[in-house]
């Protein structure tokens, strides 16, 4: 009789087990949330002047993100991501070209927020599995504000002010979904996005464009995810 229960039980986490997950159909809907972090790329603006030479970078920035698919097919969907504004430290060093030995800054400038809005077309590899891996590519559109100087660089440079474009871009990505039943997912998803900003700085008077702030970040995120 025992024999007989142990064999009904494994049976039956076997069956659980080898029972196909339910496939991403037309008409499902995909709604993840979680925390991603923006890397961007180093060394975002170079200034030689012959003079001076002068790098600008971006910090990395963490947020919330919230990510909708639509699946349009089994394997083809359209995916929105959307976030909690990002943060970033804005960093500047700048190096006497005659005497390299003289740095005369080398700090925190300014800071940032912006919001980084993709919309992708995704391609879903196994749509019938516990595991979904996919790959998607689209556009940004990312939008800068809340930009504020340090009293570093408007002491020794005189400007009060800056102001980063508006960027519109490729975005690609890859990722996948971990099924944990009809409805829940552990999801990770990884992005490349081609953003590009112009920066100006202004005394107060007077206004310059500095030049273009190649940013080009990673972006890297963790999610639990619902469908329906």
């Amino acid at each position: 009789m025992k024999s007989s229960k142990y064999l009904l039980v494994a049976g039956t986490l076997l069956a659980l087990v080898a029972s196909p997950a339910l496939a991403y159909e037309a008409g499902t809907w995909i709604l993840r949330a979680g925390v991603g972090v923006v890397a961007p790329d180093s060394d975002n603006l170079v200034d030689d002047d012959g003079t001076t030479t002068t790098t600008v970078t971006v910090d990395d920035g963490t947020s919330l993100t919230l990510m909708g698919t639509y699946m349009f097919s089994p394997n083809w969907g359209f995916d929105i991501l959307a976030s909690w504004p990002f943060q970033h430290d804005i960093n500047a060093s700048i190096i006497d070209n005659v005497d390299p030995g003289f740095n005369p800054l080398s700090a925190k400038v300014a800071e940032t927020e912006h919001l980084p809005p993709t919309f992708s077309i995704q391609y879903h590899f196994l749509p019938d599995s516990t595991f979904q891996p996919y790959v998607g590519a689209g556009v940004n559109y990312t939008t800068f504000f809340s930009t504020k100087v340090t009293q570093t660089l408007t002491d020794l440079t005189g400007i009060t002010d800056i102001d980063l474009d508006d960027s519109f871009g490729l975005a690609l990505q890859f990722g996948g979904d971990f099924l944990l039943g009809d409805r829940w997912l552990l999801n990770v998803d990884v992005r490349w996005i081609d953003i590009e900003s112009d920066l100006t700085v202004s005394d107060g008077v007077v206004s310059a464009e500095f030049g273009t702030v190649k940013i080009d970040p990673w972006v890297y995120s963790a999610n639990l995810g619902f469908r329906f």
